[in-house]
């Protein structure tokens, strides 16, 4: 059977036309729980997991076909395995690597609007095939002037399908989880805002370029070289580098000085980023690095679309709220947790207890790597500790019956950033020195 995804003809780019497409799904998913109880009804075996299996398919179909933002959500579950059920977590995983591509058509066409020119016309060679598709755009291979490249397409009316889907979705969810509009403002458009800003390929070029000139200096990273002649605001240009996505590479059998030194580069990197450039890569999904064993073991960093600049006072409150003086002191705790808008001055004494208490909890372990010089990630019972704090503040009833979100909007895609990198060297079992904070 052959598993390779067929070609896209066309998106759903109109309101009208996304909108239908979600209530098409709504549909299928929802005869698919009549099918379930349906036999079950009639002593019929029909097991949960084949239900969970057969709406991810549905689900993951619908993602696909729409690309753009909730494709991009899927990428964001699924980099959070204890989060969805098996069947969920497989299908959204796929997101990462590879989803439809876009007909041969479509890409002659996107050419043609960028420089009027067919992309044959553009480089030397260029394989109409894409090599990998995802949710903004996909990748094809390209030669020009002896220089093998990496040419990343957007897909049709992306940005466009972007803010029509947040508008779609807005009262839906704001209707089911009982909550404000005003309340959740700003995190809706802190979400927006970086989701557009990834459909941007100039502001990507531009951020590729300054972030990989400031790094050059650590060790055991590589970053693409980005050609603006051979770019626009919806193709972008850039080396192939060499490397295999993490699951591949994996599936080699790395020894365990190579693991490591791919989790240092991946460590070193996202503490250069925080601490020195106040802005950090805020993808960091499996699909955006390629791991050689070159020199002991070398990361390609990719995709610089989603990047989240770090004012300084949310710096130093993250910081501050990772050190050992705060976690000893819950009158310190009490006061930057009000500062970044987790407590609020009216919350009666036993809320604000009661965050106080969560939250100690919560940064004790979450940010255990920041406080000692090294850190086993292959250690399962770490991760296991993480997955058993998620469940246990999941059963608080003070949290269940708290439907307003919390917090600095900033901190979204910061949390975002190192849920990611955590995975990331989990999934690598690497032992790494680490900064511990003072």
């Amino acid at each position: 059977m052959d598993d390779t995804p067929k070609p896209l003809t066309s998106l759903p780019t109109t309101k009208v036309a996304r909108a239908a497409r979600f209530a098409k799904t709504g549909l299928n998913v929802g005869a698919n729980y009549v099918k379930h109880y349906a036999k079950r009804a009639v002593g019929a075996d029909s097991p949960t997991a084949d239900l969970h299996a057969a709406n991810a398919a549905e689900l993951y179909g619908t993602l696909s076909e729409m690309k753009g933002s909730v494709l991009k959500v899927a990428q964001m579950l699924a980099m959070e395995k204890n989060l969805l059920p098996t069947a969920y977590a497989d299908q959204f995983a796929q997101a990462q690597y590879q989803t439809p591509p876009l007909s041969g058509p479509l890409v002659v066409k996107a050419f043609r609007d960028a420089f009027g020119k067919s992309p044959f016309e553009v480089f030397d060679e260029f394989d109409i095939n894409a090599r990998q598709a995802a949710s903004i755009g996909q990748v094809h291979a390209a030669r020009k002037q002896g220089l093998q490249l990496a040419v990343k397409v957007q897909y049709p009316g992306v940005a466009d399908s972007i803010r029509s889907d947040i508008r779609l979705v807005k009262p839906i969810a704001l209707r089911v989880l009982g909550l404000d509009e005003a309340t959740v403002r700003p995190y809706m458009q802190e979400v927006e805002t970086r989701l557009l800003e990834e459909t941007d390929y100039a502001l990507e070029l531009n951020r590729g370029q300054q972030i990989a000139a400031a790094c050059a200096h650590l060790p055991h990273l590589q970053f693409p070289m980005y050609y603006p002649e051979l770019s626009s605001s919806r193709i972008l240009t850039m080396d192939w580098l060499p490397g295999q996505h993490m699951k591949e590479f994996l599936e080699t059998t790395p020894g365990q000085a190579v693991r490591n030194q791919l989790g240092q580069a991946l460590w070193d990197f996202y503490m250069f980023q925080l601490n020195e450039l106040r802005q950090v890569h805020a993808d960091p999904h499996p699909g955006n690095f390629l791991l050689t064993d070159n020199s002991g073991g070398t990361v390609g960093v990719l995709d610089f679309g989603c990047v989240k600049e770090i004012p300084a006072e949310v710096h130093r409150l993250f910081t501050a709220l990772l050190t050992p003086a705060t976690l000893a002191d819950p009158a310190r705790l009490a006061a930057l947790l009000e500062e970044g808008g987790v407590l609020r001055p009216d919350d009666p004494a036993a809320r604000r207890e009661f965050y106080v208490r969560t939250m100690q909890a919560s940064l004790e372990l979450v940010g255990r790597p920041f406080r000692q010089p090294t850190f086993d990630f292959g250690d399962p019972a770490y991760m296991q500790s993480l997955y058993a704090l998620g469940d246990d503040l999941m059963q608080e009833p003070e949290l269940r019956q708290q439907r307003e979100p919390r917090g600095s909007e900033h901190f979204i895609y910061i949390n975002r950033t190192y849920v990611g990198l955590y995975a990331l060297l989990t999934e690598l079992r690497a032992f790494i020195r680490t900064t511990p904070t003072e």
